[in-house]
């Protein structure tokens, strides 16, 4: 019965996902208390709901924070938790990132495989149980408008609305998920007071809105120089001279005789995996720091960041470079820019499960102690996700999981941060499958056909498994 039902929705599947692509559901900051994320995330949400009516479904539009579709009745809530924002689309994709474009198999486009298919497989799952069964639990899936950031959506959720008492998240690998990593937003500042007597400037810094989950993929500053002092020609000279000796994609762009552009390149991945991408913000600080002090400056903030982050992105040099069965510690450097008086560096770390928070902190805080320029803050903190690889949950997902792809994989740890530790009993459940080149937050993202209605497969046992108790 599943199998013919896969087969008579696979065309309601693949268009259902093809127009919520379409949505460009990125945040965007509005005055409207309607559409709290933005008027183009709410479109999606709007979307969602309708197709959830349509196809027979209770649901819930919570004042534009999140939302629900849900079926069945009985007081045990059994949660799917998904998210339809998605993160800034990005240069150079093949095809537009949402147009939702279907080649050899596959469709391409921003929010694809995160999290957009796995929702749409997952509600398509939800439809045959309730068209196939009679349920005493209720089954509701979750709709997050603000993943990609900070999870106000989540927060909201919690406050207004029931607790599932069991679930998962379809918002990252399969077989399954039984450890996630702590996530910390750790910020470095200066005042940019500090340039104001010194013969060179910064007085631009564009990172292309990047978030600080995604390595980013291109980073701009304007420098500007007194040009009584210091000579365009030979200041462009020293540029060259040091982007070549790092062996660095950066652009020098000569403005007039007091402005040079820099334009740094690199390859975006997630945060979880920056060992995937070039982190074009890294290298372009680099050569500023190198930059000022060929001319017998030195900045704080771009000394520091030499000396203790650079180009790694494990903490080695910070003396941060813990490590557990839940993998290696990641450090992305996500933003540089300047705000409010300041210019700012924000990381975005990823932290094993059994590491204690705490010793991050106060790390940062003793090797930023010697520059008296230099500000450090921890702005945002989510806790690790563990659960016994060996509970009732894990073992009767990963077995599911098993048998419908004839596999013998085992439980998984992962750097992402889902919604899944947002709730008790709630674990991360695909949708990428092993093997697959993980393709959140980069270029031409995509989901393959068949991976998505096996994922839908997967899910209807999944659910029929939750509501009989496992």
């Amino acid at each position: 019965m599943i199998e013919n039902f896969i087969n008579e929705n696979k065309e309601n599947i693949i268009e259902s996902l093809q127009k919520l692509i379409q949505i460009p559901s990125v945040y965007s900051k509005s005055d409207n208390p309607k559409y709290p994320f933005g008027e183009n995330i709410n479109r999606a949400l709007e979307h969602m709901l309708d197709l959830g009516r349509n196809l027979g479904f209770r649901t819930k539009n919570l004042d534009g924070y999140c939302g629900y579709i849900e079926f069945g009745e009985g007081d045990e809530l059994i949660g799917i938790i998904g998210h339809l924002d998605v993160v800034p689309e990005g240069d150079d994709w093949t095809y537009p990132p949402f147009s939702a474009t279907i080649k050899d198999g596959y469709i391409f486009g921003r929010g694809a495989i995160d999290d957009k298919g796995p929702v749409v497989a997952s509600l398509y799952a939800m439809k045959y149980v309730m068209d196939t069964m009679k349920i005493k639990k209720r089954v509701r899936l979750i709709l997050g408008l603000n993943e990609e950031n900070n999870w106000d959506c989540i927060k909201y959720y919690k406050l207004h609305e029931e607790i599932p008492n069991i679930g998962f998240s379809p918002d990252a690998d399969f077989p399954c998920i039984y450890a996630e990593k702590s996530v910390l937003t750790q910020e470095l500042k200066s005042e940019m007071c500090q340039f104001d007597n010194i013969d060179i400037k910064v007085n631009l810094i564009d990172c292309n809105s990047n978030a600080t989950n995604v390595v980013p993929k291109i980073c701009s500053t304007v420098l500007s120089i007194n040009s009584d002092k210091i000579k365009i020609e030979s200041f462009i000279n020293n540029l060259k001279r040091i982007i070549n000796e790092n062996d660095f994609e950066i652009d020098i762009y000569k403005i007039d005789e007091n402005e040079v552009k820099l334009t740094s390149y690199g390859v975006s991945s997630h945060a979880a995996h920056p060992d995937l991408g070039v982190n074009a913000i890294s290298r372009l600080i680099i050569v500023l720091d190198n930059i000022f002090k060929s001319y017998g400056y030195v900045i704080d903030l771009f000394d520091f960041f030499t000396k203790f982050i650079g180009l790694q992105y494990n903490g080695e040099n910070l003396g941060i470079n813990f490590q557990d069965e839940s993998g290696s510690l990641t450090l992305n450097v996500g933003y540089f820019g300047i705000e409010d008086g300041f210019i700012k560096i924000k990381m975005n770390l990823r932290v094993p499960v059994h590491t204690d928070i705490t010793k991050i902190g106060a790390t940062f805080i003793k090797n930023t102690s010697n520059y008296p320029n230099l500000d450090f803050d921890t702005t945002n903190y989510m806790p690790s996700l563990y659960i016994d690889p060996k509970s009732k949950l894990i073992q009767t997902l990963c077995k599911i999981y098993n048998e419908e792809t004839n596999s013998t994989s085992t439980p998984i740890a992962i750097g992402g941060a889902t919604f899944a530790r947002a709730f008790p009993n709630c674990i991360s459940f695909g949708a990428n499958f092993p093997g697959d080149k993980d393709m959140c937050h980069q270029t031409n993202e995509f989901i393959k056909v068949d991976n998505l209605l096996l994922s839908c497969k997967i899910y209807i046992k999944a659910i029929i498994a939750l509501v009989e108790g496992l």
